[in-house]
């Protein structure tokens, strides 16, 4: 793929400022662009690296498009626009339309004339595949799931019976969707398994990364709405709900029944307690951990900075001693308020 940078601009919009003929065949790192590569600056303090860059073009915000003498394009997200352009001369690889001989398919699965099932793939009975949707190699679609039109779903995911996945829905490789719920009922020293008897329902224009793991509810459905995006790694237990377009960084935790609003941020390592809600645009901290609902929108932060071992032992101590030096400073506070209020 390559592309000029008035298609671009065409295409994409912004400022175009100088030769628009120039034809862009990949993006790059501004210190390892080459010729035919275009880059882009969209904070203050790189713009000190458009000095040295080979690119051929660069992308920039309106209040630096003095900052270089190249070509470049002006636009108010850099950023944005740089994953725009990326996605335009980066399209993903996509096998041929059919289905492979090594797939097992049952005889009621509807699949799209158009949509691609990779070797070694198995369709479940009454399972529905969308129009120009990529089952990878290796991939189970269990009985009667659904999934929608444009889903890439890559090499050994597995989707359960019953789960559903919207349109346009990525699903990365190893991500396991609609697996039982942890639900056992003690029963005279042991565990009784609790059916978990709900689905996944996934919106549209949502992503799983690789390993990730999605139970199904255990009476309701668990439900991840349009545009979330979640990383590698994360487990999300049975009966959550995550809100549109939140997202959510590697080895999070979210126990079963956490409901998290809409344009949420969280980050890697956190945990999530179960049956709490986090409100719409909250933002959460990498390694936090979230004991109690959260009504009212913010950024929170739990983690401690690391410190030399030494240090963090001594501090550990003192950790220990909090509870019994607040008591103290109490009675202090009230034995000095004693003495001042004497004659």
């Amino acid at each position: 793929m390559a592309s000029t940078l008035t298609e671009l601009v065409a295409r994409f919009g912004g400022e175009l400022l100088g030769d628009g003929s120039i034809t862009i065949r990949q993006v790059a790192p501004l210190d390892r662009a080459q010729a035919d590569e275009i880059g882009f600056v969209s904070q203050a303090r790189y713009l000190t690296q458009l000095s040295a860059t080979h690119a051929a073009a660069v992308i920039l915000p309106p209040d630096a498009h003095n900052a270089t003498t190249l070509p470049r394009i002006l636009t108010p997200n850099p950023y944005l626009y740089f994953a725009r352009v990326s996605a335009l001369l980066n399209p993903p690889p996509r096998p041929p339309a059919g289905i492979h001989p090594a797939a097992t398919v049952a005889p009621d699965a509807e699949i799209a004339a158009d949509a691609s099932i990779g070797a070694g793939a198995v369709i479940g009975s009454g399972a529905r595949i969308g129009a120009r949707t990529v089952v990878g190699p290796h991939c189970v679609v269990g009985d009667h799931a659904r999934v929608g039109a444009d889903c890439l779903l890559h090499a050994n995911v597995t989707l359960y019976h019953g789960c559903e996945a919207g349109d346009r829905v990525i699903l990365h490789s190893g991500c396991v969707i609609g697996s039982d719920g942890f639900g056992f009922a003690p029963n005279e020293g042991g565990w009784e398994k609790i059916p978990q008897i709900g689905r996944v329902l996934i919106g549209d224009d949502v992503e799983v990364g690789a390993c990730t793991t999605i139970d199904r509810g255990a009476l309701e459905d668990t439900v991840i709405e349009e545009g979330v995006k979640l990383d590698n790694l994360i487990q999300v237990a049975h009966n959550v709900t995550i809100g549109a377009h939140t997202a959510i960084a590697a080895c999070t935790g979210i126990a079963g029944s956490a409901k998290i609003g809409r344009h949420c941020t969280i980050g890697g390592a956190a945990m999530i307690f179960g049956h709490i809600e986090i409100a719409d645009g909250t933002r959460i901290s990498t390694n936090t951990l979230i004991t109690k609902s959260l009504p009212k929108a913010g950024t929170y932060t739990s983690a401690l900075p690391f410190s030399p071992h030494d240090v963090w032992q001594k501090n550990a101590v003192h950790m220990r001693n909090l509870d019994k030096l607040a008591n103290r400073i109490k009675q202090l506070e009230k034995r000095l308020t004693e003495l001042e209020s004497k004659p």
